[in-house]
């Protein structure tokens, strides 16, 4: 079967980011938090910041560059008046949804961190849950709410406590969120490892709700730097490395062996150097596992990841190659609307040349179809597939201007930033 055409492709994203709006909090918070909760001020430099129990939390501009010119792309603060407004208006979201030829996203967190990190250095633990509870079902609520079919919940843990991690996993499932959060290395926050059995009860409950565990490059607040001035171009180039990293970690520790409903999937972090990685496992583990005491029974670690672990990427021509030896079944698209990486308004376009010779069934899976079964997520139960294409999508929006707009503010008046250093930062790390 040949590769369809642009136009009849179905795009679901696994790995998009929403800008949280100012007011998403109103009304949200039990009546002792609701003066504390995370607000948004202005700085002297006109740039906004989100402050909560002490802390400041920034978006920086990588992390809301869609329909800049890439000439402004930096890591320097900005503010709600220099983003488009699809990054945290969720009626515009799905506009630029539309332009891109794209029915199904899911949006990770930004001013919290990408697995709640801001609400885990709360004063009062009863205040971080209270606020944590809140972003979650405004998050499933309205965000996702708002637009059936569109979304995919993404839900966030109280990663300062286990127990409620798994009551926090069961209450959303009731809501029908199906994915969380989590850090791709809890260790770098001062947390036990995967190795620990100290997160049993938040693996336990992800599997019996059928929660898929998403561990985002960038989850621990850390990045792979090589020197204090290297340039930022490498700290940015191996990002993924954060994923090759947390993939090495969970597939020696216990957990999944432990907990064999467990899912896990591997946001941001690419696919060509999957191949690879699972040759050095199995060559690893058959040559040292007598004496480390690792034991995969009758399998080997390739077995046990292409039949547990989602992965994603964004453009990977490597990888789409490979696929084979990656996983089709497991393999997933995400578009990273609005961060630097993302391919919007083009993803279509930048797409088609992997999928190039690629069967159709196969596209189709890589495309929608898996990210559809391993997120439980059905727009076709909302829309008819037909509908659902970019073609069809791209029919509805021809007024959506996604031509690149310079911003209006203080951009450019601001120091750029070179070195990788800078990019770690307090309150960057861990942000794009």
């Amino acid at each position: 079967m040949q590769s369809p055409g642009i136009d009849d492709l179905v795009l679901v994203s696994v790995d998009d980011h929403v800008v949280e709006p100012p007011d998403m909090f109103e009304g949200r918070l039990p009546a002792r938090f609701a003066e504390e909760a995370p607000r948004v001020d202005f700085r002297e430099d006109g740039t906004e910041v989100w402050r909560f129990s002490g802390k400041e939390a920034t978006n920086i501009g990588l992390n809301a560059v869609a329909g800049r010119p890439v000439e402004e792309y930096g890591i320097e603060p900005t503010s709600f008046a220099e983003i488009r407004s699809g990054c945290y208006d969720v009626h515009d979201r799905v506009r630029d949804m539309d332009a891109n030829g794209v029915i199904g996203s899911m949006c990770f967190p930004s001013f919290p961190n990408l697995c709640g990190q801001l609400f885990a250095k709360a004063s009062d633990p009863d205040l971080g849950l209270a606020v944590l509870r809140a972003y979650n079902d405004w998050h499933i609520d309205d965000w996702c709410g708002t637009y059936p079919g569109r979304f995919i919940p993404l839900a966030l843990p109280p990663i300062w406590d286990p127990e409620a991690m798994a009551a926090e996993v069961r209450r959303v499932g009731a809501k029908g969120c199906h994915a969380v959060s989590f850090s791709e290395n809890p260790s770098k926050l001062k947390l036990p490892s995967f190795h620990s059995d100290h997160w049993d009860p938040f693996w336990s409950a992800c599997s019996d709700e059928g929660t898929i565990v998403c561990l985002h490059i960038g989850s621990s607040s850390s990045l792979v730097v090589t020197a204090p001035d290297a340039p930022i171009d490498v700290l940015m180039g191996l990002q993924p490395v954060n994923i090759i990293q947390a993939a090495a970690d969970l597939l020696f520790s216990p957990v999944l062996r432990k907990f064999p409903d467990l899912r896990v999937s591997l946001s941001e972090g690419g696919i060509g150097w999957i191949p690879y990685f699972l040759d050095r496992m199995d060559w690893t583990y058959d040559r040292h596992h007598r004496w480390t005491g690792q034991d995969f029974g009758d399998l080997l670690p390739s077995d046990v990841f292409r039949d547990r672990i989602v992965t994603c990427f964004i453009d990977d021509p490597s990888g789409m190659e490979l696929r084979h030896r990656v996983g089709v079944e497991g393999i997933c698209w995400e578009a990273d609307y609005p961060h630097s990486d993302s391919t919007w308004p083009v993803s279509p376009e930048t797409l088609a040349p992997s999928l190039a010779g690629v069967p159709a069934d196969e596209v189709a899976k890589i495309t929608h179809q898996n990210a559809m079964r391993h997120f439980r997520f059905d727009p076709f139960a909302v829309r008819p597939r037909e509908k659902c294409t970019v073609g069809a999508l791209r029919a509805g929006a021809r007024d959506v201007d996604t031509t690149p707009r310079a911003a209006a503010g203080l951009r450019s008046e601001r120091p750029k930033h070179t070195r990788a250093t800078d990019l770690l930062q307090p309150g960057i790390a861990g942000r794009r």
